[in-house]
């Protein structure tokens, strides 16, 4: 307040307001990571303080919409508090949660939410056919979370890197592409494999059948074949004779 002593006496009165720029509060909010089983609920929570009061937005990290439930899907979510309903393994990543009321910086904070489920498996070929003497390669497709041992089975031993099979694992998040290549197939190679996935909440198995097939033939090779008009018999020193030439008339009427 400014006052003048006069007389009579003149006042007024000024406000000030501070302005502070949005600060997310960690105690209160939720951890960096969190991890829930699949088909389970889980709330996300994310507060922060300023003045004026900050607003709170949320996204995923990868641009993928939230899922809200079954027929709800927001690309950005506003408020302090994300409920996700019976989550899924499509639904793990990074969720960002931002804090702004148009004081600057505006601030945020990565949640990375891992959801955990027992190990799947998908055989594409259950039953393969290759000669002997070839190389064949099998596959096999594993999703779990926490991430699987994933390994080979043939005739009750582990199939291990050799001069014989190379199995080899191309892993993609809770993605896993299992190939297990057989060099130089011979009788004793032809049988049953496995691929097996196992993690802290289960295990679970595949079945290959590898079984003999013909050597395909080889294809015939092609013939050039050349055509030639026919030599005429000549007598030597005589002369050809000439074309006869047949040629129609007509009767007079």
């Amino acid at each position: 307040m400014c006052q003048v002593n006069t007389n009579p006496m003149i006042n007024q009165v000024g406000y000030l307001q501070v302005v502070v720029p949005p600060n997310i509060m960690d105690d209160t909010s939720t951890p960096s990571a969190v991890a829930v089983r699949e088909n389970q609920n889980i709330s996300l929570t994310c507060r922060a303080e300023g003045f004026p009061e900050p607003r709170i937005r949320w996204k995923r990290e990868d641009q993928q919409p939230i899922i809200l439930s079954r027929n709800n899907k927001t690309q950005e979510f506003v408020g302090e508090t994300l409920h996700l309903t019976r989550i899924t393994r499509a639904e793990m990543g990074v969720y960002l949660c931002i804090a702004s009321n148009g004081v600057p910086p505006t601030v945020s904070k990565r949640i990375t939410v891992d959801v955990e489920f027992p190990p799947m498996i998908w055989v594409p070929n259950q039953l393969v056919g290759a000669p002997a003497g070839t190389n064949v390669t099998v596959d096999c497709h594993t999703e779990a979370f926490p991430r699987a041992i994933s390994y080979w089975v043939y005739d009750g031993q582990m199939v291990l890197t050799t001069g014989k099979h190379s199995p080899v694992t191309t892993e993609n998040s809770y993605r896993s592409h299992m190939q297990l290549t057989v060099r130089d197939l011979r009788a004793k190679d032809f049988g049953s494999y496995k691929c097996i996935s196992k993690n802290s909440l289960g295990e679970t198995e595949g079945s290959i059948r590898l079984y003999e097939i013909p050597m395909p033939s080889p294809a015939p090779k092609a013939t050039e074949v050349r055509s030639s008009s026919p030599k005429e018999d000549r007598v030597p020193g005589a002369t050809p004779s000439p074309a006869t030439k047949i040629s129609s008339a007509k009767g007079n009427t």
